[in-house]
């Protein structure tokens, strides 16, 4: 999904991703849940300035949330300050939150967002994955698949 983009601003689609995720984790499954943000936060979002790189979910007094996700302070002539790498609530129903903290506990699996887009709404929302860490043989594996995909779609590109 490309999002729309007005005087700069994302008006739907992907702000953010975390495009090492799929590499270093194999994704089980997905789950696409809302996040608390106040106005400054949605603004910088708005701008494509958000990073996922460090960031992951998890729960803080039975409820789940997303710790490490970078969103800088906005600098159009807002005064109100905010934690830049503070955690932000993540708004999932009751049996969503013990799905991921079952997949958690039970198979040592980790939450791990994957992007952060806004829908045709213009709600932010984010996509998590339960995922496992992949050893270092298989990312070398997903490297040499990826180089081989590409030299397949080359040869047969030039071959008509």
């Amino acid at each position: 999904m490309v999002g729309t983009r007005k005087s700069g601003l994302i008006s739907h689609g992907i702000a953010a991703q975390n495009r090492k995720a799929r590499f270093n984790y194999t994704i089980l499954s997905t789950l696409e849940a809302g996040i608390v943000l106040r106005g400054p936060e949605v603004k910088s979002l708005r701008m494509g300035r958000a990073s996922l790189a460090d960031a992951f979910a998890g729960e803080r007094e039975g409820e789940m949330f997303l710790f490490n996700m970078y969103i800088p302070e906005y600098q159009g002539g807002v005064l109100s300050r905010f934690d830049t790498k503070g955690p932000r609530k993540l708004l999932l129903k009751r049996k969503e939150i013990n799905t991921l903290l079952g997949a958690i506990a039970r198979q040592g699996s980790t939450v791990v967002p994957l992007d952060v887009h806004f829908n045709q709404r213009g709600v932010a929302k984010v996509t998590l994955g339960i995922a496992q860490g992949r050893k270092l043989h298989d990312k070398r594996e997903a490297i040499a698949k990826r180089d081989w995909d590409r030299d397949r779609a080359r040869l047969m590109r030039d071959r008509g």
